[in-house]
């Protein structure tokens, strides 16, 4: 066995001390949730942990399906499917964030040497003078 397969052996251990049996709640239409039962290895229930509610949902954007995941704070499935349309928004605004996080550092990767022409630094040649500059501070 290579040293590869051993780490792969060694991260694919299965947590026995944390499983859970999951159920799927729909509306058919835009709403799923999923109730995530902790269980013992035997497969009996874990009355000694809370169950686990999950939203999940797919958004149509202009960039095609957006699938959304995100944990639902609730003592109960009727709570569960109250609390869904904030954990969307929320889960949609902490999405929009990270993606803007996203392209401003990969904005900030983009440096042209404040020295060097617009034609060595694949600009066109022309415009206005010192317009080429970039400066990041």
């Amino acid at each position: 066995m290579a040293a590869s397969d051993d780490l792969l052996s060694d991260e694919l251990r299965v947590d026995t001390d944390n499983l859970y049996r999951e159920d799927t709640v729909t509306d058919l239409r835009a709403a799923s949730i999923r109730r995530m039962i902790p269980i013992t290895i035997d497969g009996s229930d874990d009355p000694s942990r809370e169950i686990r509610y999950v939203g999940d949902t797919t958004l149509m954007t202009q960039m095609g399906p957006l699938p959304v995941q995100f944990l639902i704070e609730a003592a109960s499935l009727a709570e569960a499917c109250e609390k869904f349309p904030a954990g969307v928004r929320e889960a949609v605004e902490r999405l929009n964030e990270r993606a803007k996080e996203m392209a401003r550092e990969e904005a900030s990767r983009i440096v042209v040497p404040s020295g060097m022409p617009p034609e060595a630094a694949g600009g066109m040649p022309g415009g206005v003078p010192g317009s080429s500059k970039l400066v990041l501070k």
